[in-house]
């Protein structure tokens, strides 16, 4: 069975990534939070600085 890919749209990756620059929680949490995996948080940290 296929995995479907979702799309997140730039206001969401925009939200994530700047609760990740705040550095009160990890990228673990906030993955977790938002259901996405803490590499994309991580990735969309670093396209946002």
């Amino acid at each position: 069975m296929a995995r479907i890919k979702k799309v997140h749209g730039e206001a969401f990756k925009a939200k994530v990534a700047l609760e990740s620059v705040r550095g009160e929680l990890t990228a673990n949490q906030i993955g977790s939070r938002y259901g996405v995996h803490p590499t994309l948080v991580n990735r969309w940290r670093k396209e946002l600085i």
